[in-house]
């Protein structure tokens, strides 16, 4: 039995190409109680990986939280295979804005802890009392009402490049760090605010609405979907968009456009940008956002010591990698040093 990836990403992304055929790129999760993560794990891989599907997703005994890309054609099976599992039926999908054959390029499914690093401890509070959900309409009258305070449960590289008007936007690197963070800043308006939370698709408000509520917060509110059905149904309906600039995407696209407004800038150069790139020196791959300039002067790289080494032969590159690790630089996204104007 296969449980594993047979191809390289570039062998995949060739094979894509040559097909030529629409995916779709889905994101959803659902908290429930999984009594063999592993077991659940092995299941989902058999079954995606003969539909075609591509992504990562993680599985854990509170639930799954899953990003994936979906051949159009085969849409139907995979919720009919959704839809088969108690716990998945009718779940809601997250189908993206702006569409991509190769968003995902390998199947990864992978059993954790938990299905979203929070650093909470579960045991302490009822995660079912959570916050209520809000549709597009509900929410754009909410955070009209001055008695409402908005909060992006997002990091800071995701509200760089596009969030919600006036809303409070945490300087952090992880979603655990701003559990603290907007707890002490709002703790003086536990009962007289509105406390109104969005993220990506939902995930992280899920978990948090309901830490607040334990927390003493008596009015609490999520955006039920996130920034993804938000998008989504402003468009259907005609409404009003609050958000502006791009939502950051966890796959190969990395934002998708929500508004024309580019409201963040090049980390070398300081013109207007919202593009982020990795740094194409493989030992470094630091997340920054570069402008077409930047990215033709410095050869796809963040510094110059990277543009050197990326101009090195393939072996000469891989010799200097041997034996080392660049997980402290590819976690700074955008807080390196050698970035001029980072935010």
């Amino acid at each position: 039995m296969q449980l594993y990836n047979k191809l390289s990403a570039k062998e995949r992304e060739a094979m894509l190409e040559e097909a030529g055929e629409d995916r779709l790129t889905i994101s959803f999760y659902q908290y429930a109680k999984i009594g063999n993560p592993e077991l659940f794990r092995n299941h989902l891989f058999v079954a995606w990986d003969e539909q075609e599907v591509l992504g990562r997703i993680y599985v854990a005994h509170e639930g799954i939280n899953a990003q994936l890309s979906v051949p159009a054609k085969r849409f139907d099976e995979f919720k009919a295979f959704l839809d088969g599992i108690y716990f998945l039926k009718d779940i809601r999908l997250n189908i993206a804005i702006e569409q991509d054959m190769k968003s995902f390029l390998k199947l990864k499914v992978k059993v954790r802890d938990k299905i979203l690093a929070d650093g909470l401890d579960d045991k302490t509070f009822d995660v079912t009392k959570k916050g209520e959900h809000v549709n597009a309409i509900k929410f754009n009258e909410l955070i009209s009402n001055p008695d409402t305070v908005l909060v992006d449960m997002r990091n800071h590289y995701e509200t760089e490049i596009g969030h919600f008007q006036g809303a409070i936007t945490p300087d952090v690197d992880t979603f655990r760090e701003s559990l603290p963070i907007i707890e002490d800043d709002l703790k003086d308006f536990k009962e007289e605010k509105n406390l109104v939370m969005y993220c990506t698709g939902g995930i992280r408000c899920e978990k948090a609405s309901a830490y607040y509520k334990h927390r003493g917060f008596k009015n609490v509110y999520q955006l039920e979907g996130g920034i993804i059905e938000y998008a989504r149904q402003v468009k259907e309906q005609n409404l009003e968009n609050k958000f502006i600039g791009k939502n950051f995407v966890f796959d190969h696209r990395r934002a998708e456009k929500i508004t024309d407004e580019v409201i963040a800038k090049c980390h070398q150069c300081g013109a207007a940008c919202d593009t982020h790139v990795n740094c194409a020196n493989e030992a470094c791959h630091l997340l920054f956002i570069q402008c077409p300039s930047c990215a033709e002067k410095m050869n796809d790289c963040c510094s110059d010591k990277c543009k050197e080494i990326h101009a090195l032969p393939y072996e000469e590159q891989k010799a200097l990698r041997r034996g080392k690790h660049n997980s402290n630089k590819i976690f700074k996204k955008g807080r390196s040093e050698v970035l001029k104007f980072k935010a």
